[in-house]
C-alpha cells in the first residue's frame, strides 16, 4: 500500500465546511485525493481549504445547497471544471430536527426529507452515472444509527435517514458489475455542531445543565462518549480504498455498541 493510496483520485464531500464533512475531506485529502468541498457557509469552507494549503493535492471550494436542485447542477459543474472528473462521492450535508410527532409540521418533514434524503438522490444522480461509465466510483453517504431503528422524537429524521439507507442499497446492486460501490456510514451522536444543537434544545426544554443533557442522551451508549468527526472519516477514507471493494450496500454503524447486529 502506498502512503497515499488515494493519490490520483478526485472527491466531493457535501456539507464539507465543518464537523464530519470537514474531517473526510482532510482525511481524503491526507491519502491523497483531490478535493471539492461543498457547503452553506463561504466562510468556512475558506477557512477549510486554507488549512489544507500545502497539503500536496488540489483543494477546491463550491457553496451549495443540496436542497436546490440548481445549486446541485451548477455545483456538479464547477466539479467538472475544477477536478474534470469525480471518482468519490460523499454525501454529508444533512441537517436534524427533534419533537414529539403532534408538534412536528408538514414543513418540518419536508425540509428533513430535502435536505437527508433528495439532496443525497440528486448529488448522487449528478456523479455516479459517470462513476460507472469510467469503470470505478464510490459513493458514501453519511447516515445515522436513526436508518437503522426507530428513535423516540425523531419520526421525520429518522424516515428520512431510512430513505438514504434504501436508495444507497438500491444503487449499489444497481451498480456494483460497474465498478462502483455504495454504503452509508450510521453514527450515533458525534461530536459536531449539530449535537450540540440538540444539546442546546434540552438544556432549554428541561432546565438541566449541558453537562446532564449529554449524559442523558448517552445513557444507552456502552461507551459513554460522543463519536469523533476524524473516527467517521476513518471509516469513509477506508470505504474509497481498493481493498474495500468488496463492501457494498452497507449500513456500518458506529455507535459504540448501541445497537449490535
Amino acid at each position: 500500500m502506498t502512503a497515499r493510496p488515494l493519490a490520483g483520485r478526485r472527491a466531493v464531500i457535501t456539507g464539507g465546511a465543518r464537523g464530519i464533512g470537514a474531517a473526510i475531506t482532510r482525511a481524503l485529502a491526507a491519502d491523497g485525493a483531490d478535493v471539492l468541498a461543498c457547503g452553506r457557509n463561504e466562510d468556512a469552507l475558506r477557512e477549510l481549504a486554507d488549512s489544507l494549503e500545502g497539503a500536496g493535492v488540489e483543494v477546491h471550494t463550491a457553496t451549495c445547497d443540496v436542497a436546490d436542485p440548481d445549486s446541485i447542477t451548477m455545483m456538479a459543474t464547477l466539479a467538472g471544471e475544477h477536478l474534470g472528473h469525480v471518482d468519490i462521492l460523499v454525501n454529508n450535508a444533512g441537517c436534524a430536527h427533534s419533537a414529539p410527532l403532534h408538534h412536528q409540521t408538514l414543513e418540518d418533514w419536508n425540509r428533513l426529507f430535502a435536505v437527508n434524503a433528495t439532496g443525497t438522490f440528486l448529488c448522487t444522480k449528478a456523479f455516479a452515472p459517470a462513476m460507472a461509465q469510467q469503470g470505478w466510483g464510490r459513493v458514501i453517504n453519511i447516515a445515522s444509527v436513526a436508518a437503522r431503528t426507530g428513535l423516540r422524537y425523531v419520526s421525520a429524521y429518522s424516515a428520512a435517514k431510512h430513505a438514504v439507507m434504501g436508495f444507497t442499497r438500491s444503487i449499489a446492486a444497481e451498480m456494483a458489475d460497474r465498478g462502483v460501490t455504495a454504503n452509508a456510514i450510521c453514527p450515533g451522536y458525534v461530536d459536531t455542531d449539530m449535537t450540540e444543537q440538540t444539546l442546546a434544545r434540552i438544556v432549554e426544554k428541561t432546565g438541566m445543565s449541558r453537562d446532564e443533557a449529554l449524559a442523558s442522551i448517552l445513557q444507552t451508549t456502552p461507551q459513554r462518549r460522543l463519536i469523533t468527526p476524524e473516527e467517521v472519516a476513518h471509516i469513509a477514507a477506508m470505504l474509497c480504498g481498493e481493498n474495500a471493494r468488496g463492501i457494498n450496500g452497507q449500513a456500518i454503524g458506529m455507535d459504540g455498541g448501541e445497537f449490535l447486529g
